[in-house]
């Protein structure tokens, strides 16, 4: 009775430190100026400036060609947003406490450092860096320091992405069309191109980023499925929206970000071997193979409700 009760105790005791993982922070709580000046500080702030200037670091256009790993001009904080510290911008806080982790996509447990470079090679279109590159070692300094107080296995609030229920019918994209010449293009600009930062070939990247075309992330990325896509927009866009304060509605996050899912981008080779396990394949995945029979067009654009009930009748038997 006694061991019973001492596991009982340390059960709830986890339990309890779960429960009370901090939340994303002010801004001031990720001040990487404040850390001292030594290795371990040095590195911290040369992630986070991996994070906002990664053209000038990791780009096309970086002045040191061996760190060409990217091939476009985006920035890390193109998504994850506050380089990573704004709740449901992709952020990384806790990211450090969550991994290693299974992921779907290669229906394996992977680590930190392989979903880095998934993005890499997706949504910076590029390559993978190596693993014991100072880059890759000054991103997981960087997402130490952002984790440094969540336990590991927890989950803070406003980690990811919030969850997006969409409007039970196909996307519009002309209506999106619309949205996006109301909302969107006085920034990203009516062609999708963005505006730079300064002029191509000085990499400076961005000051908005390009949403599609050749500089932009490729089809294998995870904001090319459209309900990811518009979770990011309802809670981040346009600029100074926050998931308290969205400036659109569901409706027109989902059409718009359809409209931008249209539009041309690189393609990636071998988006076939993406999610072995295919039961566990995202229905907004819009590559095949499927196992579903239902057509490209409407993993893509929805309806997305016939293909989650139907994979949820499929998965137990495909699963076997």
């Amino acid at each position: 009775m006694k061991r019973f009760s001492c596991l009982t105790a340390l059960a709830l005791a986890s339990t309890c430190a779960l429960a009370a993982a901090p939340g994303i922070k002010d801004a001031a709580a990720y001040d990487v100026s404040k850390l001292p000046d030594d290795p371990y500080g040095r590195l911290v702030r040369y992630g986070k400036e991996l994070t906002e200037k990664t053209p000038a670091h990791l780009g096309p256009e970086a002045k040191n060609a061996k760190l060409r790993y990217a091939a476009n001009n985006l920035a890390c904080a193109s998504c994850h947003q506050a380089a990573g510290t704004k709740s449901f911008a992709i952020p990384w806080v806790g990211a450090h406490a969550t991994f290693p982790q299974y992921r779907a996509r290669e229906d394996a447990v992977s680590t930190l450092q392989e979903r880095v470079n998934g993005c890499m090679e997706r949504s910076m279109n590029g390559k993978p860096l190596p693993l014991d590159s100072q880059e890759m070692k000054a991103f997981m300094a960087y997402m130490h320091f952002l984790s440094r107080d969540v336990p590991v296995g927890a989950r803070v609030e406003g980690q990811g992405l919030p969850a997006f229920a969409p409007p039970a019918r196909r996307a519009d994209v002309q209506a999106g069309a619309q949205v996006y010449a109301g909302k969107c293009a006085s920034c990203h600009g009516a062609d999708g191109a963005g505006v730079r930062a300064g002029k191509a070939g000085d990499g400076q990247g961005y000051l908005f980023p390009a949403l599609w075309g050749p500089d932009s992330f490729n089809n294998g990325a995870g904001m090319n499925r459209l309900l990811t896509a518009a979770a990011f927009i309802r809670s981040n866009m346009p600029l100074g929206t926050t998931h308290a304060s969205p400036q659109l509605s569901d409706e027109e996050a989902y059409d718009v970000a359809a409209y931008v899912l249209s539009q041309p981008r690189p393609v990636k080779a071998g988006l076939d071997k993406d999610f072995p396990a295919r039961w566990n394949k995202p229905v907004d995945a819009a590559f095949g193979p499927y196992v579903d029979g239902a057509p490209a067009e409407q993993h893509k654009y929805g309806p997305f409700q016939p293909l989650t009930e139907n994979m949820k009748k499929l998965r137990p038997t495909a699963a076997k």
